[in-house]
């Protein structure tokens, strides 16, 4: 997967969709930063993520995204949207 690049704009994106890291730690890495975005990016900041990123990585983030960030309308939704429908089930965390 590409990874987003830190600029003036990425980072004000970062600290507000993983506002509780540094933006250079939320980008370091693109499969979980992106599901955060999927979920709490606004359409302007999904706007600018998506000037880096291809459908590709985003079927990418969607198959490898972790546990317990990605609401489920907001899975539904970014499914959809790479042409996925209806949406596999959302991952789910395993212990032992």
């Amino acid at each position: 997967m590409k990874r987003i690049p830190l600029t003036a704009e990425t980072a004000d994106v970062a600290r507000r969709v993983i506002w509780f890291e540094s933006p250079e730690q939320a980008l370091e890495d693109p499969v979980r930063f992106i599901a955060y975005a999927f979920t709490y990016a606004t359409h302007e900041d999904m706007n600018l993520i998506l000037q880096y990123l291809s459908t590709e990585d985003l079927r990418e983030a969607l198959d490898h995204a972790p546990a317990g960030i990605i609401d489920p309308r907001s899975w539904a939704y970014w499914n959809n949207k790479i042409g996925r429908f209806p949406p596999p089930p959302l991952p789910t965390r395993r212990f032992g």
